[in-house]
């Protein structure tokens, strides 16, 4: 199972990419556990400046906008 982080304040961006991230996992038929991070001291931790990010395994994969189904796809 994936543990996937979506960092950011809440925005109408935020909130789509981790619908986003969780329609893709289910297309696929992957687990995912999906985390919202809306602490900034949390998202600066990444060194993350611009929102919404995505964080896969502790790791930042995508930041500062709503990635594509694509880009999704390929990380799950």
């Amino acid at each position: 199972m994936k543990i996937i982080k979506v960092l950011g304040s809440g925005c109408k961006k935020c909130l789509e990419t981790a619908e986003l991230v969780q329609a893709v996992a289910d297309e696929k038929g992957v687990t995912i556990t999906i985390e919202k991070v809306n602490d900034m001291a949390q998202i600066m931790a990444y060194e993350v400046m611009s929102t919404p990010a995505v964080v896969i395994d502790e790791k930042v994969v995508h930041k500062g906008s709503k990635p594509t189904k694509e880009q999704v796809a390929m990380w799950i």
